[in-house]
């Protein structure tokens, strides 16, 4: 409960909660217990500004958002009707100024985000204490400030935020390699011997002879010794191993990667852990314990807000519900294997219907395993962009607006894994931390058709030099060309190469 408010939820409040709760668990949704606490909008914009936790370290950017988010609401530009957190148990606002028609929606939209939070295979590696970490972050910080400075403490804090993104998603699914000390790494095999005849091998192979052999392989070893031995693409964790930091530099660098890992997974399922809970609270409203007559009007008024075209930008509510849907017709109807997919007429597609009633087994099966990138590969097909009607636009400078530029359902599919993909964000990783066997850190983006921005590259050398203390570099391809650039700690360069 936050300190100093009466959060507790009023006795009508609760029993519709507890209500929905169990139609929810009947419905087949597996969720934590769930706390709601009752917040004004002020409260819920400080809870939204910190992320969505009542207690996070200081720092200048919680209040900046906090003051986008209070003028936003003021001017009428949104409103925040729920926040929920991943956590066991699962904590969720509401706000109080929402009619009772709004607090049945939020609190069955809740619900199915604590089932997918709890079911979904990309949040299986977070921290279900998350509530309890970020407090202790808190701590320290405020720990560090009274030892360090705040100045010091907050500039670095700026530093790590600026590099929170350099991390690999699926790091916390891989299995770590047996570690190799760096002798086993140095230690040469038996050196090659001259063909003999076992009792000539002492003198065709003597001892001095195989010792210049081993002393050669050992110097071959340490001149194509990479470091790392591959390319590695949590670069936080790459600076935390090996950037010479102090010990209170280590401990925010790991706080701030610690996070990232936290936050990564709502990242990659926002569409569908959206369309997921926009589900379920549909369902729930209209049919599991359907609204009242009086109440329905409100409440499809409301929905409608939720599920609206949103210009020059992707509704993840929209798609999300609107794909699973189309999925659970398929699987109702056996719209699916060889047969279906190799049928191509679309009069008989779309009047197949073989009454094979698996679209609710599916969509707990898409739940349980899939990322927006899997969900929209694998099942956003032609059919859908058509009936859906996407398309791609582009932004018409001489008109100064938005037009049409494509309808080709490949180039909209493309278009929109490209987007999605490592979050929209460029991809990089280490691949020498001693460039020039001078100590510097040489890092590669993956190019794929898209340059860096060229000021937030710059920005991003200049905060690493502050964690690594000496020269980086980053390879990358502007304007169809090679490029290599480059910081020293005072100046850019860019060269070809």
């Amino acid at each position: 409960m936050m300190k100093g408010y009466n959060t507790q939820l009023t006795p009508e409040l609760q029993e519709i909660a507890d209500r929905l709760g169990a139609v929810a668990k009947d419905a087949g949704l597996d969720i934590f217990d769930t706390v709601f606490e009752l917040v004004d909008y002020k409260q819920l914009n400080e809870i939204a500004a910190y992320g969505g936790f009542p207690t996070r370290y200081p720092h200048w950017r919680w209040g900046m958002e906090y003051e986008r988010l209070s003028k936003s609401y003021t001017y009428g530009l949104s409103i925040i009707y729920e926040m929920v957190i991943n956590n066991d148990p699962c904590y969720a606002y509401l706000l109080r100024a929402n009619d009772l028609v709004y607090q049945k929606t939020v609190i069955a939209h809740v619900y199915g985000h604590c089932d997918f939070f709890k079911n979904n295979y990309w949040f299986s590696k977070t921290n279900r204490k998350m509530l309890n970490q970020m407090a202790n972050h808190a701590t320290v910080v405020r720990k560090l400030v009274n030892e360090v400075g705040q100045d010091e403490i907050e500039t670095f804090i700026d530093t790590c935020l600026s590099l929170e993104n350099l991390i690999d998603i699926h790091s916390p699914f891989k299995t770590a390699p047996k570690a190799r000390s760096t002798e086993d790494a140095m230690r040469p095999n038996d050196p090659p011997k001259l063909r003999s005849k076992n009792y000539m091998d002492k003198y065709v192979n003597p001892a001095e002879f195989m010792a210049q052999q081993q002393q050669k392989q050992v110097e071959n070893a340490q001149k194509t010794q990479t470091f790392p031995s591959s390319p590695e693409r949590d670069i936080l964790k790459f600076l935390l191993d090996h950037a010479p930091m102090a010990n209170w530099e280590k401990r925010i660098l790991n706080m701030i990667r610690d996070e990232s890992y936290y936050f990564a997974p709502q990242a990659q399922t926002k569409i569908m852990n959206e369309g997921w809970a926009t589900y379920w609270h549909s369902k729930m409203m209209t049919q599991l314990a359907p609204l009242s007559g009086s109440e329905i009007v409100d409440y499809c008024d409301h929905y409608a807000g939720v599920v609206a075209s949103q210009p020059g930008g992707l509704n993840p509510y929209k798609l999300g519900v609107e794909l699973l849907r189309h999925v659970e017709r398929r699987w109702d109807r056996g719209q699916f294997g060889l047969e279906y997919l190799h049928c191509d007429d679309p009069k008989v597609r779309a009047a197949w219907d073989t009454k094979a009633g698996l679209g609710k087994q599916k969509l707990f099966e898409i739940r349980k395993f899939h990322n927006d990138i899997t969900f929209l590969d694998e099942f956003l097909d032609e059919d859908f962009c058509h009936q859906t009607k996407m398309f791609i636009y582009d932004f018409d400078r001489r008109n100064n607006e938005y037009v049409i530029s494509s309808r080709d359902f490949k180039a909209i599919k493309k278009s929109l894994l490209s987007q999605l993909t490592n979050f929209g964000q460029p991809i990089m990783k280490v691949i020498d931390g001693n460039f020039k066997n001078r100590g510097e850190l040489l890092i590669s983006h993956l190019h794929e058709g898209t340059d860096l921005k060229h000021n937030t590259a710059l920005e991003t050398l200049k905060n690493l030099y502050r964690v690594w203390k000496r020269p980086v570099h980053v390879e990358t391809i502007i304007e169809d060309v090679k490029r290599r650039i480059s910081y020293d700690g005072t100046n850019h360069q860019i060269e070809k190469i």
